[in-house]
């Protein structure tokens, strides 16, 4: 009995000593790492991380919709990031709270706060500026205020504007009066989706007037019309010079694109006291006036079997060398 009351004070000592250097070790042990928090993975752009931890498929999955684009090309180390087009935008990436956030830097979004046409474009032309796109800054829609966003849908997967069968639809926006002209029975086919506008235009502007893709009218016609441009023996002047003189290329109520029928669209410039045989016995008869009715009006020469063409077929130009002398007949023979 003496003995364990000498020995359990002894056994208290070192069990308290024990626990004492156990709680001390464990303090000094070094802590576990904490687990980091998962960075966020990009969705579609390289480093889109920043602007998909919100917009994503469940906030704006139309967005994401750049991945089947161009834009969206990750193997192609031309490709943009968010930022490169929207800006850095800290303001809009670090807001906090349930309160509508401030936009982003260069915003294309319509309504209030949209960035204006200017600043919008110089996302675009920071890469788009060689080739078609080197006339923009003189063309006709970057000095209307045009934006590039006006008529591209770059987060879409079918941008509407590079497709022949919508590309008119856009361009109707604007261009009211196309549209009507684009409806008449005689056109060219737009509707059909053979044909679109930038056949003819080039909506980045160029050298030429009107936005055409070649140097003037004539040539741009003879890009399809090829057996219009000659050389010829006998050319009929307005053709030499504009195609638009007799022809209104975006549709009439006429046959041919004709801004009106033979005889008066002839007659515009061919008086009829001007024909060759319309005095001469057996010639064509010559009226008091352009109505064949009442004294004091032109000849109608041309309104003789209701047209002109009836006899001067090639009315283009030809290389028929008969009556050279008279203005250069233009007569099937």
């Amino acid at each position: 009995m003496r003995f364990l009351k000498k020995i359990l004070p002894v056994m208290f000592v070192m069990g308290t000593l024990v626990v004492a250097t156990s709680a001390q070790a464990a303090a000094e042990a070094p802590k576990p790492a904490m687990a980091k928090k998962e960075a966020a993975k990009d969705i579609v752009l390289k480093n889109d991380a920043k602007c998909t931890t919100c917009h994503d498929e469940a906030d704006s999955p139309e967005l994401l919709a750049i991945g089947k684009t161009k834009h969206g090309t990750r193997a192609d180390k031309r490709t943009p990031e968010c930022t490169s087009c929207h800006g850095e935008s800290e303001k809009h990436v670090n807001h906090k709270g349930s309160d509508k956030p401030p936009k982003v830097d260069r915003s294309f979004a319509k309504g209030p706060g949209r960035s204006s046409a200017e600043v919008r474009n110089e996302a675009c032309t920071t890469c788009h500026k060689g080739g078609t796109h080197m006339f923009w800054a003189t063309s006709t829609h970057s000095a209307n205020d045009v934006a590039c966003s006006d008529c591209h849908q770059v987060h879409k997967g079918g941008d509407k504007v590079r497709d022949k069968r919508t590309q008119a639809e856009v361009c109707y926006t604007c261009h009211k009066q196309q549209r009507a002209e684009m409806s008449k029975p005689s056109r060219h086919p737009v509707r059909e989706g053979k044909m679109s506008c930038s056949d003819c235009h080039s909506p980045h502007g160029s050298p030429g007037q009107k936005q055409l893709t070649r140097g003037t009218v004539n040539e741009t016609c003879y890009t399809c019309h090829m057996e219009k441009r000659g050389p010829f023996l006998n050319n009929h002047q307005p053709v030499s010079e504009d195609c638009g003189i007799c022809h209104n290329p975006h549709g009439t109520t006429v046959a041919n694109l004709l801004k009106s029928r033979p005889p008066f669209l002839c007659q515009e410039c061919h008086e009829g006291a001007q024909h060759p045989s319309s005095s001469s016995p057996g010639g064509l008869p010559v009226a008091t006036n352009a109505a064949g009715v009442g004294p004091g009006g032109r000849g109608v020469m041309a309104a003789v079997g209701r047209g002109c063409v009836n006899c001067h077929t090639n009315i283009h130009g030809s290389n028929n060398p008969a009556n050279t002398g008279t203005s250069g007949d233009r007569l099937t023979r």
